[in-house]
């Protein structure tokens, strides 16, 4: 089933939020429903939501999940994410995606099996620039704006990648604490920006989303507290667990310290900047949000985006095509494809991450090159430059585990595989 749409924009801030190209601040109250800022309300402003808490614990039921990951500008102060009047054209493909099985181990599915069984909330898909498919599920519309959670970690890393090529940062090599003075004499001395896209910090971090006593929650507590500076407090006082480029770690407060080197060398807040480089230039149709540690303060450079699933799709075409923005590339040469494969720390183990995107896994997607941005909960951006195919999903499952009972990655290699 195809499903298009009308074009619309829009968008809201929570908190005081900076917008780039204005010469005011729009201000509203903080961990309330979004301000108004275009010519229609937010179709879900009104609804009920959980907490932040009970989305990282999997203690939401599935209604309340859905209303609250497209309300997750409730949840904290954000700065929006700007989009310009001149939205790209998304029009519709000559071959539409119908119905087809595929085999994962010995069971077989089809398109119905993995939007049933995986929770997915919308998806899009996009090959040669033009939309094969496109659904809704669960009041979700064109104007709903959905989380990243970790989808928004590749889009860190490609505002460093700008960064780098605007020579706002000095390279790879360029160490971190140059950028955040706040982690001088911390266990960041020495640990440079490819150390910190590679995962590979050396800082010791445990990720776990549900253990409350994980450093991932307490960063998570941190930002609830909302006083400025605390990411960073927490983040200077973490102990060293290894040298750096050595072991792989992943990490959310290491994405948060990387926007934070992105932001000291910009000197612009990081939504301002992609507003700025690609929300604006490139085309996106609805301003965006991006979460905050406190108000008017940085971004959560390792989640907290809530964007439109089109504009999701926007975002991936602008990486599958090099970060093109009016015939010129915003990205170092050769950046897509040194981010999106496998990396080898100084020890000699190789390591299935790039500079916070994911390489494929997957035998048919290895051979084409693909990659992806993850966020748990069912978030992707699946991006096959040999086939010219963008995938979006928007996932509500109830735990942050990873526990899909489709292979998103299998389910894409039958996607590309039924569109050829």
């Amino acid at each position: 089933m195809f499903v298009s749409y009308p074009s619309a924009r829009s968008s809201t801030t929570t908190g005081k939020s900076k917008q780039f190209g204005l010469l005011f601040a729009i201000c509203s109250a903080v961990f309330t429903a979004p301000v108004l800022a275009d010519d229609y309300p937010y179709p879900h402003a009104t609804e009920t939501i959980g907490t932040v808490e009970q989305i990282y614990d999997g203690a939401l039921l599935p209604d309340l999940a859905v209303s609250t990951y497209r309300n997750i500008d409730r949840l904290f102060p954000t700065r929006t994410i700007k989009a310009g009047n001149h939205p790209l054209p998304l029009p519709d493909a000559e071959k539409r995606l119908e119905n087809f099985s595929f085999k994962q181990g010995d069971q077989y599915y089809d398109l119905y099996d993995f939007v049933a069984l995986d929770s997915i909330t919308a998806m899009l898909v996009i090959k040669d620039g033009k939309v094969a498919y496109e659904t809704y599920q669960r009041g979700n519309t064109p104007k709903t704006r959905w989380m990243s959670m970790s989808m928004a970690k590749s889009i860190t890393s490609t505002l460093t990648a700008m960064a780098i090529r605007d020579g706002s940062i000095k390279g790879l090599d360029a160490h971190v604490v140059d950028y955040v003075p706040a982690l001088k004499g911390s266990a960041y001395e020495g640990v440079s920006v490819r150390n910190m896209l590679m995962m590979a910090s050396g800082v010791k971090w445990q990720e776990t989303y549900n253990d409350p006593a994980s450093d991932r929650r307490a960063l998570l507590q941190a930002q609830t507290e909302g006083k400025a500076g605390s990411a960073m407090a927490l983040m200077s006082k973490l102990p060293r667990a290894a040298e750096p480029g050595s072991i792989y770690n992943y990490s959310t407060g290491g994405a948060q310290v990387l926007g934070e080197v992105v932001r000291g060398a910009v000197k612009m807040p990081l939504a301002d900047y992609l507003s700025q480089k690609v929300w604006v230039p490139f085309g996106m149709e609805h301003d965006a949000n991006w979460w905050l540690d406190s108000v008017d303060g940085d971004e959560v450079g390792g989640t907290g985006i809530s964007a439109t699933l089109r504009d999701y799709g926007r975002f991936g075409m602008f990486f599958l095509g090099n970060g093109v923005v009016n015939g010129q590339s915003l990205l170092p040469e050769g950046w897509v494809k040194d981010a999106t494969t496998a990396k080898v720390l100084t020890g000699g183990n190789t390591v299935n991450y790039g500079y916070m995107w994911w390489p494929a896994r997957t035998e048919a997607s290895l051979k084409d090159g693909a990659f992806k941005a993850g966020g748990i909960q069912g978030q992707n951006i699946y991006i096959n430059p040999a086939e010219k195919v963008v995938i979006v999903t928007f996932g509500a499952q109830p735990k942050p585990v990873g526990k899909d009972p489709v292979d998103p990655m299998v389910f894409f290699d039958a996607v590309v595989a039924a569109l050829k």
